[in-house]
């Protein structure tokens, strides 16, 4: 196939006279230098390639099925199948056992299913179908979420498998930003390390708005660097709409990239100044319209015939984006939550901060398997390309994808407020993506005698940095710390002396290498999926990979609850089946609980081996009393961050004419509402929103609802404002004058109160 020239004009672009349009027909970029390194000789199964010009005026398009079969015809016959692989892969195992989580997060599972009920709910991100508050976040995570109950009905595939889809998609995007430029090996390099990624396997099989949010990333770093090949306005325009829907999905930390690519784009693409900033200032145009017609439609609607905004203090988003949800999350400063962190390097309530927390017993396990070799390559990529023209590309995608790696890894390792383990995900295609490109490069140059040294070095790092992590769960596969690290080592030294070796020596001594440092990573992942993960606080691998201190315990295992129930972050005490967070009551399956895998990790309704009665039971968070704030048994209230299984006896009592109310029930925090409405169908109405700390309903307001008839019962015990909370708190009030004027009804370890049957007293 020959290459035309580019006839197109005014735009820069150029068609093809009867086939697609081609990606990279510009003519800058067509007959750009080239970059300023220069592979030795085609040794690679690949080498890397310019995109490839349209098919010429006399040359028939290919069948789409052809191309998608083949793909493009610069590329080797072994890429496009090795691709459609990778993708398959990640598919099957992502989907393996997908169901065990049963509604995961059920938070987010309560607000899906309220979205397939009402176009409102939807909307508005509703915790239930009848409005009363939204989650603590934007809606659009939920979106594809509760189409897909909608379409398919409530289930945790349903549930679930857009989280999966959203996981292969961002391996496939990932494979196609590197593919361009570095060759499909490097593009298969960083989709099999982002895939292998423990929380990456973790998230992409979860339902909160992590998955999302790391798509949107991708593709935005991806848009930036099509934009750096040619300097087209398009690519902006869409890297702008990317971070758009990214903060509708979890408000600020979409924009943590924003600042090294928008300097980066500023400095390096491949136009005038003038246009530079011309088209920066269109893409935070669109930026705006794409995130910030939600948000005027929410602000501008009467407070009155809307949800009340969770996670505000004032009903406002805004207030929950800044405040919450923004700032707070950096200094700890945040209202209405649970606490802050350590600033300064200190410890607190959510781990300690400090340049190395990335690396640390808390987050090490998830996501750092690769870094530093990550840290290694992208410092070598950049002595690499230190000489070249200001718009080169090779340079400018090391310091997209190494700009938005350090600058979300700075915040993420010195934010004081909130701050889990999960969050690490976002880095994943970064990490991923450094590897890919920083390994195929030096490879091509390892005829240098520094660059097949800092190969070694970076083969050496993940080695031993991989014998670190798994000696961090010495019981957990114990060989297979000394497999790393003598095979990264034996990797290494082969790769010291690359050009001394023949080619299929040379080839052993990289794979080698590659196998060695992504051992661990897979082992951890592997546990990942064969494991069902419910909760608010989830952790990859398996149990006692990653540990944190927090309110209600120091030190406690994290997984679906709060810490002070041990070593036991996955699933309990290992098992798949209970007790989670060190309770120890309750049956195996966690009572009568009506949905598949939703008991997995349920806590016992006695007290937990890391609480002490009449403080944390479970691990949990004060306020329930004895049998309370666990998930065992037939029914108790949940916690916190853990919602309650609902038996059968309490699932009748709810139901029974709940469609003569508004609300079947009430309930103080999220989690604890989310499982009662789960097993019903019916809207639960959530007292002061996630941690039950929301000033919604004020008292003046429930008083209002039960005197219409609005709500049939409230469940007792729950979040941080019921039982032993604050007395000054809205919900602690609305709970004593609940418990003061009516009838109590005891059913299993739950308690509720008829809110139709006032006591005598009253």
């Amino acid at each position: 196939m020959t290459t035309q020239p580019d006839t197109s004009t005014g735009n820069g672009t150029g068609t093809s006279g009867a086939g697609d349009p081609s990606p990279g027909t510009d003519a800058r970029f067509a007959t750009s230098p080239a970059p300023s390194w220069s592979p030795p000789a085609p040794t690679l199964p690949s080498e890397p390639v310019r995109p490839a010009a349209a098919p010429g005026a006399g040359e028939p398009a290919r069948p789409f099925l052809h191309r998608a079969r083949r793909g493009r015809p610069e590329d080797p016959r072994w890429a496009r199948p090795a691709f459609l692989a990778l993708l398959l892969a990640t598919t099957v195992l992502y989907l393996y056992g997908l169901s065990a989580s049963g509604y995961a997060n059920s938070f987010y599972s309560a607000a899906v299913q309220a979205g397939s009920q009402s176009w409102k709910a939807f909307f508005f991100g509703s915790l239930d179908s009848a409005n009363a508050i939204t989650v603590d976040k934007p809606p659009a995570s939920l979106w594809p979420m509760a189409l897909s109950v909608r379409i398919f009905g409530l289930s945790s595939w349903a549930i679930l498998v857009p989280e999966v889809l959203m996981g292969v998609a961002t391996v496939g995007v990932l494979y196609a930003a590197l593919r361009r430029r570095f060759g499909p090996a490097a593009g298969l390099i960083a989709g099999a390390v982002l895939a292998l990624t423990p929380v990456a396997a973790l998230m992409f099989r979860f339902n909160n708005p992590d998955a999302m949010l790391a798509l949107l990333m991708t593709v935005t770093v991806y848009c930036v660097i099509r934009g750096l090949e040619d300097g087209r306005t398009k690519w902006l325009v869409w890297a702008g709409v990317a971070v758009g829907f990214a903060f509708l999905a979890k408000t600020l930390q979409a924009f943590l990239i924003l600042p090294p690519l928008a300097v980066l784009y500023a400095v390096c693409a491949p136009v005038s100044l003038r246009k530079r900033f011309a088209q920066i200032g269109l893409s935070a145009g669109a930026m705006v319209v794409a995130g910030g017609w939600w948000v005027a439609i929410v602000e501008l609607w009467p407070a009155s015939s809307r949800p009340y905004i969770g996670g505000s203090q004032n009903n406002s988003f805004l207030e929950l984006t800044f405040g919450y949800n923004g700032l707070g999350r950096i200094n700890g400063d945040e209202t209405g939550s649970v606490g802050g962190g350590g600033g300064g390097g200190g410890t607190g309530q959510w781990g300690e901060t400090g340049w190395n927390r990335m690396f640390n017993s808390e987050i090490g396990s998830q996501i750092s398997w690769l870094l530093p070799a990550a840290l290694i390559l992208l410092v070598a990529g950049l002595v690499l390309t230190r000489k070249a023209k200001r718009t080169d590309l090779t340079r400018g995608s090391f310091l997209a994808w190494g700009g938005a790696l350090l600058m979300t890894a700075l915040v993420f390792s010195y934010m004081a407020g909130i701050f889990h383990q999960y969050y690490t995900v976002a880095l994943a295609p970064y990490i991923a993506a450094v590897v890919g490109m920083g390994a195929t490069v030096l490879w091509e140059e390892r005829g240098r005698v520094w660059a097949s040294l800092t190969l070694a070095g970076a083969a050496t790092a993940s080695a031993a940095w991989g014998y670190v992590l798994l000696d961090r769960t010495s019981d957990y596969l114990p060989w297979l710390k000394w497999l790393v690290l003598v095979g990264g080592l034996t990797g290494a030294l082969g790769l010291i002396f690359v050009t001394r070796l023949g080619r299929r020596l040379a080839l052993a001594a990289a794979a080698l290498s590659f196998a060695a440092a992504i051992a661990g990573p897979t082992a951890y992942t592997l546990s990942t999926v064969n494991t069902g993960h419910s909760g608010s606080i989830v952790t990859a691998g398996p149990s006692g990979a990653s540990t944190m201190g927090g309110p209600g315990g120091g030190g406690g295992g994290m997984r679906g609850g709060f810490p002070g129930g041990g070593r036991n972050q996955q699933n309990g005490n290992g098992a798949q089946n209970g007790q989670q967070g060190g309770g120890t009551g309750g049956p195996p399956t966690g009572g009568t609980g009506d949905f598949p895998g939703q008991n997995q990790q349920g806590n016992g309704n006695t007290q937990g081996n890391g609480g002490t009665r009449g403080g944390n039971q479970q691990g949990g968070m004060p306020g329930g009393g004895p049998g309370e704030g666990g998930m065992g048994g037939g029914g108790g209230a949940g916690g916190l961050l853990n919602g309650a299984n609902v038996g059968s006896a309490a699932k009748a009592l709810l139901s029974k004419n709940a469609g003569d109310y508004t609300w079947a029930a009430a309930a103080i925090g999220s989690q604890n509402s989310a499982s009662y409405q789960l097993a019903t169908g019916k809207p639960v109405m959530a007292i002061g929103g996630f941690n039950g700390t929301d000033p919604s309903p004020t008292l003046a307001q429930f008083k209002k609802y039960v005197s219409d008839g609005k709500i049939h019962y409230f469940i007792s015990g729950g979040g941080m404002g019921g039982g032993g909370g604050a007395s000054s708190s809205t919900s602690s009030r609305i709970s004593s004058w609940v418990t003061a004027n009516f009838k109590k009804v005891t059913v299993g370890s739950a308690t509720f109160y008829d809110l139709t049957q006032p006591t005598s007293s009253s």
